[in-house]
């Protein structure tokens, strides 16, 4: 399982949207995306 998928199945585990994750760990809702995504993991 790459990184993008761990991250979208503990966000929905946890009940948090891209946004709500963005916010907790001080991020933009665009590099949450891009990470799901895979485009970037930075």
């Amino acid at each position: 399982m790459k990184f993008g998928e761990k991250l979208i199945r503990l966000r929905r585990k946890n009940g948090m949207s891209q946004e709500q994750l963005a916010a907790k760990i001080g991020i933009t809702r665009q590099s949450v995306s891009k990470w799901e995504s895979g485009g970037s993991l930075r």
